[in-house]
């Protein structure tokens, strides 16, 4: 808490989600946390307009890219970390259940025994309670399942960023019913979570403006406790679970969804080409 690392913001809107760039404010090393690739799903198109932004912004600033984090494999959008980490450098790392989402999806898309479910597509996995260095910054991981099996808060100095464990305090929470999700698991996580001291910064990885208010991304532990829409002023366990399955059936899939978790289980990576040179991806039909 004693140091304040530098926090930059990037919304990207067709997908709602934050990426962010994380300073060390004592030298020039930084990370990058859930970048975004621009994927247009019908026209089968890649761009990469928001990630450039990320990498002019720190060679403009003339910074040093260490880190890549993925919070968890994002089932909203593509991650745009190995395209930045070609042009930058920097290590790739997710938290190390990983390995169960690759087993579950690896099986739901078919991928057949070339495609590994023991993280390898990862330069570090992070365990509960690891710590890694951004230049002078030590960061600490919390181990957070609920929204997936795998989530991981990644905690920077005074700032946390919390992936999909938590939204603003009028978004609530998110949902637990992709595989390997569970409401009970997010609802315990979330607790852990909360003890983390009042002032700590909380960044979010996703915003969608309710109520028509302007998109937001930075709030506090305290003011999660506090005005939380779903575990706020001591919200009970099964209160929340009751709360988080029923609005969970009402809930469509993302849009994205398909092509997401299949790149995103790679670190971001495609499948592999085809015998003509095309890369595919794969629609499972009633598997989701």
């Amino acid at each position: 808490m004693t140091t304040s690392p530098t926090v930059v913001s990037f919304f990207d809107t067709a997908t709602s989600t934050i990426s962010y760039i994380v300073k060390d404010p004592a030298s020039t090393a930084c990370a990058v946390i859930d970048s975004v690739l621009d994927f247009d799903y019908a026209a089968g198109k890649m761009t990469f307009d928001g990630a450039d932004q990320i990498i002019a912004h720190i060679r403009d600033n003339n910074w040093r890219l260490e880190w890549l984090i993925e919070t968890h494999v994002h089932a909203d959008h593509l991650s745009a970390a190995p395209y930045i980490q070609q042009k930058l450098g920097g290590k790739l790392g997710i938290g190390d259940q990983i390995c169960l989402v690759q087993d579950t999806f690896g099986k739901i898309f078919n991928e057949g025994t070339d495609f590994q479910r023991d993280g390898s597509q990862f330069d570090r996995l992070f365990k509960e309670g690891d710590t890694y260095k951004i230049g002078n910054l030590t960061a600490h991981t919390l181990f957070t399942p609920g929204h997936t099996p795998a989530d991981m808060v990644h905690v920077i100095g005074n700032a946390a960023f919390v992936g999909d464990t938590l939204f603003m305090p009028d978004g609530g929470s998110a949902r637990a019913d992709f595989p390997g999700g569970d409401a009970r698991t997010l609802y315990r996580s979330i607790q852990r979570l909360l003890l983390l001291p009042g002032e700590m910064r909380l960044f979010m990885c996703h915003d969608y403006g309710p109520n028509g208010r302007d998109i937001q991304w930075e709030t506090t532990v305290a003011a999660e406790r506090d005005h939380n829409i779903h575990v706020g002023h001591g919200t009970d366990e099964d209160t929340f679970v009751k709360m988080r399955e029923a609005r969970d059936k009402t809930l469509s899939m993302p849009k994205l969804i398909i092509p997401s978790l299949q790149v995103n289980m790679r670190a971001g990576k495609l499948p592999p080409e085809e015998d003509n040179g095309t890369t595919y991806l794969k629609v499972p039909i009633n598997s989701l």
